[in-house]
């Protein structure tokens, strides 16, 4: 029987992690997620791994690079600046295909920002977030069970198409605690990491070296790229995931992830007792975003209404899958202070604002 404990969303990326068999952590202290590298440097070295504090994201990332080189499962975890800082080492990550999992616990920006509550690395997360053009995975719990799962799946994710998973979490999710239950997922067996860098040894034999230079493969940069689009196309086809909440006779449907879907999926009861046909639409996989799911919803007679804690960039994603063929309209942050200030999106708020527009 699986244990229950009680646990917050920081620590429950600790716990995924572990029980994803994750020997080496590399971060830097940055609010809202300090409290993930304070749990894996009090249980990482139980578990038979590492811990290393970094003097900054930027060696964090790098740390990252040659632990994941190596074939190792490893991970980092940040917040918003430090994202932008690990730019140039994700995009080496990237150029030389090694799996790695990176958790964004975000906070409002841009810049520095604040150390409150946001959504506003969207596009960061889920177009590249470096030069280049690479993709990296996306996947947005909206609970702590769903963050301990979710590290599991990014781990699995990472090692099948050797490829950056970022776990996005936010301040909410990542104080809020609830009850978490410690299970083991099953995942499809993973290829072997027969290109993980090795040396000889002191009995000779072949060793492997990786070079991250997008010049140096078969075919040279297109060919680089050509491989690249191939595997996007893979994981486009295969690794989208969302969920539904009473789209069926929807006739407005609510879009948000994170702890603006749980947040919508109140309003959403709360209309339904008004009498509204409500729905909710809340993508999983940022990248690869559900397109094809929210465009057959789109082609009903509905209007959709994007619901982030940002000024608005999911809802660009929304609007490119609707094509027209629905309204969409925005509710973003700055509702945050409707109809009392409050610091935070509230079903309260997004309620009255939801029935502005309607």
């Amino acid at each position: 029987m699986a244990e229950t404990i009680l646990s917050t969303g920081n620590e429950a990326v600790g716990h995924g992690a572990l029980y994803s068999g994750c020997k080496y952590f590399f971060g830097y202290p940055i609010t809202p997620q300090n409290a993930i590298p304070e749990f894996m440097s009090r249980e990482m070295f139980k578990a038979g791994g590492s811990y290393v504090q970094a003097e900054c994201e930027t060696a964090a990332i790098n740390m990252v690079f040659g632990a994941a080189a190596a074939g190792a499962r490893c991970m980092t975890s940040t917040s918003s600046p430090g994202i932008a800082l690990m730019g140039e080492g994700l995009g080496g990550i990237s150029a030389s295909e090694l799996p790695a999992v990176v958790v964004d616990v975000v906070r409002m920006g841009p810049g520095w920002g604040t150390v409150q509550q946001g959504q506003t690395d969207y596009r960061l997360l889920t177009k590249g977030g470096g030069n280049g053009g690479y993709r990296c995975i996306s996947l947005a719990p909206a609970s702590v069970q769903e963050v301990f799962e979710f590290m599991q799946t990014a781990f699995y994710l990472a090692d099948k198409y050797r490829i950056i998973v970022y776990v996005v979490s936010d301040y909410i999710l990542g104080e809020m605690a609830e009850r978490l239950e410690l299970k083991t997922l099953e995942f499809d067996p993973l290829p072997s990491k027969d290109w993980a860098v090795r040396g000889k040894g002191n009995n000779g034999g072949t060793h492997n070296t990786i070079v991250p230079a997008v010049g140096n493969i078969e075919g040279g940069i297109p060919g680089y790229h050509l491989h690249q689009d191939k595997k996007y196309k893979t994981i486009e086809r295969e690794e989208v995931r969302y969920q539904t909440y009473q789209t069926e006779d929807a006739d407005l449907i609510m879009v948000a992830y994170g702890s603006s879907a749980r947040i919508s999926h109140e309003v959403m009861k709360q209309l339904r007792a008004d009498g509204v046909k409500a729905g909710l639409f809340r993508p999983i996989s940022l990248w690869p975003f559900p397109i094809e799911q929210l465009r057959e919803l789109a082609e009903g007679d509905v209007r959709l209404i994007t619901v982030e804690d940002s000024q608005g960039q999911l809802v660009e994603d929304v609007e490119f899958a609707a094509q027209g063929k629905a309204p969409v309209d925005l509710i973003g942050v700055w509702a945050r202070d409707l109809p009392t200030p409050s610091g935070v999106l509230t079903p309260d708020n997004v309620y009255q604002e939801v029935k502005k527009i309607i």
